[in-house]
């Protein structure tokens, strides 16, 4: 099957939730802590809708015969530097593990560049697991380019002692 003629792309809707979840929950590599535990649902109910309420946050899927296969969430940056320029920060992209390989990924990602140009942004941007070597060589096939070294500190556990 030509995997461009059956698989279309859209918004996210809170009806997209569980199927989302399990994405991100089979991806071990990530260390997010996503689960499908039942437990954990208004979690990520409530995450979705500060996503869905904001006007710089979109989230999309992937839909191939009826069934979510891959997702990315998109938020748009206005900053003074480069004269206020506007930056689209590409995260949380997962194809469904049966489903990488076919080129969903590369479509999904062009779908979000589209968006990103139609709202008026001058770059995009993403991070990725060091560990995700096949996923550095997909982006770099994308045309991305390693250009910054990222930081990440876990708010949560406080900032180091200097």
């Amino acid at each position: 099957m030509n995997i461009e003629s059956g698989l279309s792309f859209r918004e996210a809707t809170i009806e997209d939730l569980p199927a989302l979840v399990a994405l991100f929950a089979d991806d071990v590599v990530g260390g997010h802590n996503d689960t499908t535990d039942i437990a954990a649902l208004p979690i990520y109910q409530s995450a979705f809708a500060a996503i869905q309420n904001s006007p710089n946050d979109l989230i999309f899927v992937g839909i191939m015969s009826g069934e979510i296969v891959a997702t990315a969430q998109v938020t748009f940056v206005t900053s003074l530097v480069g004269r206020g320029s506007k930056r689209m920060i590409i995260e949380a992209v997962q194809t469904r593990a049966d489903m990488r390989g076919k080129g969903i990924g590369g479509l999904l990602i062009t779908h979000c560049l589209k968006i990103g140009q139609e709202r008026g942004a001058n770059s995009a941007q993403l991070t990725s697991n060091n560990q995700r070597q096949d996923a550095h060589r997909f982006y770099e096939r994308l045309g991305f380019k390693k250009s910054h070294a990222g930081f990440k500190l876990n708010l949560q556990a406080g900032p180091a002692s200097t």
